[in-house]
């Protein structure tokens, strides 16, 4: 009984301590509206999506268009994201997830805020066939026998623009640098850096499209606005013909708040917003990304299929007639169970 009542006065206390460390933000001060040297809002700094990650991208059905968590919601979840912190924390091994790096609880709850129940829209039957049609390397079964039946994430090609800022199980760091005229984002994830000017110069010609489209940026108070143009249409959120608006704003000394709005009739039927909030973690750090290097996605799984199809004639050979065996077995390369549908994974 006396170990249960000390257990129960030290699990108290430390949600208690829990709680007094992460009081609801307080309103921004002086230094969340910051200038650079030239007069512009000041953005710099290393930021980690790691506390996001523990925010759903999509709104549980449960709670409808509820956006933010009620005061006992949040401090059940400020528990659960400091149980996730000490786990992390205490891991051992080469990969212990980004866990440690989740400083901060949010009230929101999904990323998506638009549509207000906070759940992607039905695609467009277009949008569908082509979703359907979409290579699912290895986060399907195949068939796989090119590199072009590997998604754009296994080919280390890119994210696209919205893609590279939404939480990921890891590599969710971003380094913001400015110089008069121009602000440079750089993504840990596939190191993918944009270089955005903001001198009013028009876009590029509409013949010239890329994964990460043509940027531009200006000032609206102290949010930058980044209109971008000129995609070529083969990654999440993104479109021929779209221009993709993001707004990026210093909300605290440590508080980035990141804003989409992918507004693309041709895919979806109601248009997304998608905000994401940005820390500053002391100590946190970019680091680098040598998803080429390192990549054996490619090499593994087109040898894989190459070996069952030798198995399959070996089999043959004997009078055994047995069905293909699925590269993947069944799951994704997260250990989870295939679904028969879904958004491909870029």
């Amino acid at each position: 009984m006396t170990t249960r009542i000390v257990t129960t006065f030290i699990v108290a206390a430390g949600l208690s301590a829990g709680l007094a460390a992460q009081k609801p933000a307080p309103k921004p001060s002086s230094a969340a509206v910051a200038k650079t040297s030239w007069g512009d809002p000041d953005l710099q700094g290393t930021w980690s999506g790691d506390s996001a990650f523990a925010i759903p991208m999509q709104r549980p059905e449960a709670l409808g268009t509820k956006a933010e968590l009620t005061d006992q919601e949040y401090a059940d979840k400020l528990a659960r994201d400091e149980q996730s912190r000490n786990r992390a924390s205490g891991a051992v091994g080469p990969f212990r997830n980004d866990g440690a790096w989740l400083d901060k609880t949010f009230r929101q709850t999904s990323l998506i805020l638009e549509p207000a129940n906070g759940r992607t829209p039905p695609l467009t039957p277009e949008a569908e066939r082509l979703r359907a049609a979409a290579p699912r390397g290895t986060y399907g079964n195949g068939p796989l026998d090119s590199p072009e039946d590997f998604t754009l994430y296994d080919r280390c090609i890119s994210l696209g623009a919205v893609g590279s800022m939404t939480p990921k199980i890891y590599g969710n760091g971003y380094r913001i640098i400015q110089a008069p005229g121009y602000v440079a984002l750089m993504s840990e994830m596939i190191h993918e850096a944009r270089i955005i000017p903001l001198d009013g110069r028009p876009h590029i010609g509409k013949k010239i499209q890329s994964y990460l489209g043509d940027s531009r940026g200006h000032w609206e108070g102290r949010t930058l606005v980044i209109e971008t143009t000129n995609l070529n249409g083969r990654t999440n959120y993104s479109a021929v013909n779209m221009t993709l608006v993001e707004r990026l704003t210093r909300v605290e000394p440590d508080v980035l708040r990141y804003e989409a709005i992918i507004d693309d009739p041709s895919t979806y039927t109601a248009r997304v917003r998608i905000s994401i909030p940005f820390t500053s973690p002391a100590g946190y750090r970019v680091l680098p990304y040598d998803c080429h290097e390192g990549n054996l996605a490619v090499l593994q799984g087109l040898g894989g299929e190459r070996a069952e199809d030798a198995a399959l004639a070996a089999d043959a050979g004997r009078g055994i007639v047995r069905p293909r065996r699925p590269i993947q077995g069944g799951l994704t390369v997260g250990g989870q169970p295939i679904p028969e549908s879904g958004p491909a994974q870029n």
